[in-house]
């Protein structure tokens, strides 16, 4: 589908039914896989995608065209995603753990062995702290202490849920790659 940012923009300014229609087939499907990795299901999936697209819809008047759309969109989604999460508290239930490794555990597990699907299947399985924290450090470029700032929370309990996160998805990946060298040699 070929669209025209600002004119898509402009005519979701206006409130133009057809440009907002526009707007949610173009981008709802990339918005809905980020939403999918900040919850736990769908249906909270597809709240967060909705309640954020509502904010857009309100707030494309902020949008100032400096950088890509989807950029702002994106934003949007995360912050709402985040919202929803906020009222969880998931990563109060954690203290921070001086000495807890940024690092993957050892072992020889390469992702090139997993699909997509299966990868983001075992992050969407993390406890839901582990899960926020992983998907704005590792996937958005979020800095701890932009996390800690965003959340309300220490840059130390950002970086042990990171780490935790981080040991918690090695444990899945070598039992999962145990399970595959198990079943090619069943074979």
């Amino acid at each position: 589908m070929t669209f025209d940012e600002k004119e898509l923009v402009r005519g979701c300014k206006q409130r133009d039914r057809l440009a907002q229609k526009q707007l949610y087939e173009v981008f709802g499907g990339k918005l809905f896989a980020i939403s999918l990795r900040y919850t736990k299901n769908r249906t909270d999936a597809e709240d967060v995608l909705q309640e954020a697209f509502i904010k857009i819809y309100e707030h494309i008047g902020s949008f100032r065209n400096d950088a890509p759309l989807e950029y702002w969109l994106r934003s949007v989604l995360v912050n709402t995603a985040l919202n929803h999460l906020r009222k969880q508290k998931p990563w109060k239930e954690f203290t921070d753990l001086d000495g807890h490794e940024n690092g993957l555990a050892d072992g020889n597990v390469t992702l090139g062995n997993f699909q997509h699907e299966q990868l983001l299947e075992m992050v969407r399985e993390l406890p839901t702290g582990c899960q926020t924290i992983f998907n704005l450090y590792a996937i958005e470029g979020y800095q701890h202490n932009e996390i800690a700032e965003k959340l309300g929370i220490s840059e130390g309990t950002s970086k042990s849920q990171y780490a935790r996160a981080r040991g918690l998805l090695q444990q899945k990946l070598n039992k999962e790659n145990r399970l595959d060298n198990e079943t090619i040699r069943k074979k």
